[in-house]
């Protein structure tokens, strides 16, 4: 059997990575071609080029970078229609991957597989139906996508989440880090983020202190942060711990950490994974406020709420990202954890916690849909 496999980010060859070795467990005859990192490269890929070289093409990047990006499309469609796998393997990155795809639709009858649903259950609902133009097949994260994709003419099957086989600290590691209440402040993992939300969660964050007198602030960072980080809390009205990029006592501090407060994104659902009750809090530039506002069609952002259906974890969004509110929501959860902590045990136990790994349930997934 031979795969043809395309991821362009980190978190693409994490997940990429995964189906792989699914697909050597279930088809030892398999083999691999295309573009990954080093963690699918470690599963036997052998990568036309750098993953790293469609990582930097972003969204910010995409202008000038256009006809490079144009450029890889065609050569990555090329590969495929050349060599004539048995299924190409598409994983996120919908802005080169999906690209990809049509171009080999266009040319062959080769069946194509995406890895990770986009999220048209949140905006602009009409990309599934352009989608299922050239993708035959979605493997999604998240229990409640599949009707979206099949509505629109694809196979889709829920594979589970890649947050339910991280690994998380054992309680002796989160014990070790001593007496206190532990707030983790997670400001974001971008510049933009960071620029946005530190200033005002600082200023929570000493309103917190005000209230809680045994209070530890801790920020884990990423390298495209952490500098960043430092500078912003040097003006923060209490000392903060800012963990370096890759630290080795990050996992403790999630797991021991009393309540988080946390900007919107996928980390609520590595917090749950570890039993953390949150406080999400985000804003965006102004113009892009207005713009996804109205585009959105959901009522809260945050993936334990969804995943969950509940909307126990308070989240102030937009204009509503203020000091004052966002400090009371932390100081409440503290006082009443116990609603989120049942839905956080609801979104792990949905996202497939104590089943079969992802990785291999999307490997019997693909094999399955193309018998």
């Amino acid at each position: 059997m031979r795969v043809f496999v395309i991821a362009g980010e980190a978190s693409g060859d994490k997940l990429g990575a995964a189906l792989m070795a699914g697909l050597r467990q279930l088809r030892p005859d398999v083999s691999f071609d295309g573009v990954g990192g080093p963690l699918m490269q470690a599963q036997g890929l052998v990568s036309r080029f750098a993953m790293d070289e469609l990582s930097v093409m972003g969204l910010a990047e995409i202008l000038p970078k256009y006809r490079a990006l144009k450029a890889r499309i065609r050569q990555m469609a090329d590969a495929v229609l050349d060599t004539r796998p048995d299924v190409l393997i598409t994983i996120d990155s919908p802005d080169f991957c999906l690209r990809v795809a049509r171009r080999v639709k266009a040319h062959s009858n080769i069946r194509t597989v995406h890895y990770v649903a986009p999220t048209v259950w949140a905006w602009r609902p009409g990309r599934a139906a352009k989608m299922a133009r050239h993708i035959d097949h979605v493997l999604a994260l998240f229990p409640f996508e599949p009707p979206y994709m099949q509505a629109a003419g694809m196979d889709c099957d829920f594979v589970g989440h890649p947050v339910v086989s991280d690994p998380v600290a054992s309680p002796d590691a989160a014990a070790a880090i001593g007496e206190g209440t532990v707030v983790l402040v997670l400001p974001g993992s971008r510049k933009g983020e960071v620029g946005r939300l530190a200033d005002r969660f600082g200023e929570a964050v000493g309103l917190i202190a005000a209230s809680v007198q045994d209070a530890r602030f801790v920020i884990p960072t990423t390298g495209g942060v952490h500098d960043l980080v430092r500078e912003k809390v040097a003006d923060w009205p209490v000392p903060v711990t800012v963990l370096p990029p890759g630290s080795a006592d990050k996992a403790a501090w999630f797991k021991r950490a009393d309540v988080a407060l946390a900007a919107s994104g996928t980390v609520s659902l590595e917090l749950a994974a570890n039993g953390t009750p949150m406080v999400i809090a985000y804003d965006m530039a102004p113009l892009s406020r207005v713009i996804i506002s109205r585009m959105l069609r959901i009522d809260t952002v945050t993936l334990v709420n969804l995943v969950s259906d509940t909307r126990v974890v308070p989240e102030f969004i937009g204009k509503a990202c203020q000091p004052g509110p966002i400090a009371d929501a932390v100081l409440d959860v503290l006082a009443h954890p116990d609603a989120q902590n049942a839905a956080m045990a609801l979104t792990m136990a949905r996202l497939g916690q104590g089943g079969e790994a992802p990785g291999l349930r999307a490997a019997r997934a693909v094999l399955a849909r193309m018998e």
